[in-house]
């Protein structure tokens, strides 16, 4: 009788595996044997490899790490799994996702006198109208072809990108700015997304979020700050232009924040719940026959489809989690996905269970870093499943969903769906 071995450590760094779908079983396994596992980071698609990092996958675990910036530091090396170059470090940290309590907090209280409900509610109406808008068009599209549509381009792509500028204030001509900008940013693993990547003297490629990357967005983040200075409106970048408590430095890193971070929530979260809703079409009628609130059931769909896989901490001293012995300096790396999706916390996690409470999801985070803009993308994500809802009596798969090739982004390239 052959002893019994503990099974290896799978890799769930690379981000061509993403592409294929997210790991699930890796990510189970990884929680019941292997709760905080060593994972190495070699070279891939051209981007150099890296000293390797610990994943965390237990949502207890995660929640802790989220939540102590003492022990775990968003400033040391960032937020992304990728080492930034060591010269564009100082530069990466001055963006309120890369700091740690107090600034962090005085950044965040900042832009929270923008970001509020208030101002964000007024934008209900404007977002249903558009959604209510590109549906009927996507559904006119599909009766002219064989009914039919890719929701990512047709529907989720625009009502995330159009909201954004709404909210933001960006005039329409330059709202495609705002897409191009994200997809370089957020799509910079995947080929198709961000096409080859621009290298240095060296042949190695340039980090998408290093100063030589995004001189042209912070270019055009001054100019438009200007512009509302001499013409306010009632939208998030008056407000931050007139705040004499923000530096220029400061106000360009919150228009990187919000353009892409505001962009990229909704528009992987709200295609990824579609894609989810079509698989489960028990669940789906279960909401058009209003046996269950779309309130509920976007948290559920956040749960199933989080939009950020991963999001990377630096141990600021030595420390222990699950046993673990985790060196000052060690790269941390929590696993929202695989959170999400743990039976400590969550009943029968892979079930779609859309009126599903408790629902403690960490797919807008936890703890001092949580969302900011988590209102705004619930808002969304409810108008928007609620118009689906009125209109496709039952969407069906029409071919596999196209998948971004990323380990930070859960995202959703294509959507065909028969809607007719």
């Amino acid at each position: 009788m052959s002893a019994c071995r503990t099974p290896p450590v799978p890799d769930v760094f690379d981000p061509r595996r993403y592409a294929a779908g997210v790991p699930h079983d890796d990510y189970r396994l990884l929680r019941d044997r292997h709760p905080v596992a060593w994972q190495e980071e070699p070279e891939v698609l051209g981007w150099p490899a890296g000293p390797g990092f610990w994943a965390v996958t237990r949502h207890a675990d995660v929640v802790r790490v989220l939540k102590d910036a003492a022990a775990f530091s968003s400033h040391l090396g960032a937020t992304q799994i990728r080492d930034p170059d060591p010269e564009d470090l100082p530069f990466i940290r001055r963006m309120m996702l890369n700091q740690d309590p107090p600034g962090h907090g005085r950044l965040r209280r900042l832009v929270s006198r923008a970001f509020t409900p208030g101002r964000v509610e007024r934008f209900a109406a404007v977002a249903r109208s558009r959604a209510r808008a590109l549906l009927a068009a996507a559904s006119e599209a599909a009766r002219e072809t064989d009914g039919t549509v890719d929701l990512v381009a047709a529907v989720t792509d625009e009502y995330a990108l159009l909201n954004l500028a709404d909210l933001l204030g960006v005039p329409e001509g330059d709202r495609r700015l705002l897409l191009h900008w994200t997809q370089r940013v957020i799509g910079y693993q995947d080929p198709d997304e961000a096409g080859r990547p621009v290298l240095d003297e060296t042949g190695r490629p340039v980090n998408p979020r290093s100063p030589a990357l995004l001189r042209d967005m912070f270019a055009y983040a001054g100019e438009l700050a200007a512009h509302k200075r001499r013409h306010p409106a009632d939208d998030v970048l008056t407000t931050l232009a007139h705040d004499a408590e923000l530096d220029h430095h400061e106000l360009e890193m919150f228009f990187f924040l919000l353009t892409v971070a505001g962009n990229d929530t909704v528009r992987s979260a709200a295609p990824g719940g579609l894609l989810a809703l079509t698989e489960h079409p028990e669940a789906y009628e279960r909401l058009r026959s209003g046996q269950v609130e779309v309130r509920s059931a976007v948290e559920e769909l956040l749960r199933w489809h989080p939009p950020v896989l991963t999001f990377r901490r630096t141990a600021v001293r030595d420390v222990e989690l699950a046993g673990r012995r985790i060196r000052a300096g060690d790269k941390v790396v929590v696993f929202h996905a695989s959170a999400n999706r743990d039976e400590r916390a969550f009943p029968h996690p892979d079930r779609l269970d859309p009126g599903r409470a408790p629902n403690p999801h960490v797919s807008f985070g936890d703890g001092p870093h949580v969302c900011l803009g988590a209102h705004f993308a619930r808002l969304q994500l409810r108008l928007l499943h609620e118009e689906v809802l009125r209109v496709l009596p039952a969407p069906r798969l029409a071919g596999p969903a196209g998948r971004l090739v990323s380990n930070f982004i859960n995202g959703i390239k294509s959507l065909p769906v028969q809607v007719l």
